[in-house]
């Protein structure tokens, strides 16, 4: 009988560099990316659909790090549609998709879709290739999590209105934690330095329904809209195409965590980096290297970390041993990537669902 092992493909394969066993969750480690992209389609508009691709896909094919990408149509619903596309690792991918090239780039595609979905994996097994002396860059094994994703968002507010924002952000009532039978929120943490405001959001189950479910809480609604006057970026949240733009710009995602003690709670900090011009994803990735390397070590004040980045924007949040000291001083590899100190945000406010 012929297993899995003996059918995959005999052609040169180069694994990734090693990764702690701590480790839930990188981008970090130089493997190959599936992006998969679900698409529900406006009935009518699947021709226009069609031609907004084909301008999209000769465009992305120029990026770097893009290897290919497919469109395929259901059979069953002609409305239904999927995106995939490889890439040669998750870095250069997430640099093109959280940049203002990419919202330009996608706002034909608006008009003609009701609803996507965007699932990102790194290979770790694969049947055949492209070539017979292609060298493939996969994951080298499994990693095992703990069912918890992480996300954060962040925007600034008007030099000035720090104070005003950070109590309307602090005094709101919590959203009701259960989603569906399969989502729920965990926890939200909610930073400020300066006039720059991150919330870290905590889900076990699907990140968007979870997303969506918070906004239209009424709470949260109120909220979001008595913050309005403040933000830099304006944005109206009864305005589909307004609320997707802001909230694109808005997102910040996780990048690499891990965990040095498994049940071990601790208190919570935000340590914020701002990267110099370009410097945002060399800076992450070197944070996560330095996290690895505590969570091996059991002298180390740090539980769990999780770096969060776009463009040079790049925060750290970390559970700490109760009681010790937060160092905020970036090792010597980091601070000719530093545009200005490293710091610790403000906490406004930190939620936990009662049975997360």
């Amino acid at each position: 009988m012929t297993t899995i092992s003996e059918k995959v493909s005999a052609k040169p394969t180069r694994t990734t560099r090693p990764v702690s066993t701590r480790v839930s969750q990188s981008v970090f480690d130089g493997s190959r990316l599936r992006v998969v992209l679900l698409v529900d389609v406006y009935d009518g508009a699947q021709q226009q659909f069609l031609e907004a691709y084909e301008q999209l896909c000769n465009q992305v094919a120029q990026v770097p790090g893009h290897v290919s990408d497919q469109l395929c149509q259901s059979i069953e619903n002609p409305s239904q549609w999927l995106i995939t596309s490889e890439w040669e690792s998750a870095p250069p991918f997430l640099a093109w998709v959280n940049s203002e090239e990419h919202v330009e780039m996608v706002k034909p595609l608006h008009n003609c879709v009701r609803d996507t979905r965007s699932l990102r994996f790194h290979v770790v097994r694969e049947t055949g290739g492209p070539s017979a002396d292609a060298v493939r860059v996969l994951q080298a094994q499994p990693r095992m999590g703990d069912g918890v994703i992480r996300h954060a968002l962040t925007f600034t507010v008007t030099p000035g209105s720090e104070a005003e924002v950070a109590k309307i952000l602090a005094d709101y009532a919590s959203p009701e934690a259960k989603v569906d039978d399969s989502t729920r929120l965990c926890r939200t943490s909610l930073f400020m330095h300066g006039n720059r405001v991150v919330r870290a959001i905590e889900v076990r189950g699907d990140l968007m329904a979870a997303l969506r479910h918070v906004a239209r809480q009424p709470e949260v609604r109120a909220v979001e809209e008595a913050i309005n006057p403040y933000l830099e970026q304006e944005r109206d949240l009864d305005d589909q195409e307004s609320a997707r733009v802001f909230f694109t710009r808005a997102a910040l995602p996780a990048v690499h965590h891990v965990t040095a003690e498994e049940l071990a709670e601790g208190e919570r900090h935000a340590l914020y980096y701002p990267a110099r011009p370009g410097c945002g994803m060399r800076l992450a990735e070197l944070l996560a290297q330095q996290d690895e390397a505590a969570a091996e070590d059991p002298a180390s004040p740090v539980l769990h970390s999780t770096v969060f980045q776009r463009d040079d924007v790049v925060v750290r949040l970390i559970e700490q041993r109760p009681g010790t000291p937060v160092d905020v001083t970036p090792a010597h590899a980091l601070t000719a990537l530093l545009d200005g100190d490293a710091v610790r945000m403000q906490l406004i406010t930190d939620r936990r669902s009662p049975d997360a």
